[in-house]
């Protein structure tokens, strides 16, 4: 949650500092946020992500929780995977509602 934080107060110029019209980010990494790109899900949604790599025997969905895009070029955005506990980026995924058990999981 803190990095999505930060993710998106350094995208935004602010008149106060040294630039005006870029953002951090984009003086620093070149890269500026675009909106049809790094905006598609917010934080802490529901959605369901094709798994990568894996034999037909296996599953090849699972259900992840949205944590913050990935800032590239691509548009991709990191999740939190419910089943193993780990950070995972995709570039594609299909966002679902959210059921009571999910809930009860995160917390």
């Amino acid at each position: 949650m803190v990095y999505n934080v930060v993710l998106w107060l350094k995208s935004f110029p602010r008149k106060d500092r040294v630039h005006t019209k870029n953002s951090p980010r984009t003086l620093i990494r070149g890269l500026a946020i675009d909106y049809y790109k790094h905006c598609k899900v917010a934080f802490g949604a529901y959605v369901q992500v094709h798994e990568e790599g894996v034999n037909l025997l296996s599953p090849t969905k699972s259900e992840v929780i949205t944590l913050h895009p990935t800032g590239n070029e691509q548009g991709g955005n990191y999740f939190l995977s419910l089943h193993t506990g780990k950070k995972t980026n995709r570039y594609t995924w299909m966002e679902l509602f959210m059921p009571i058990e999910v809930t009860e999981q995160v917390h």
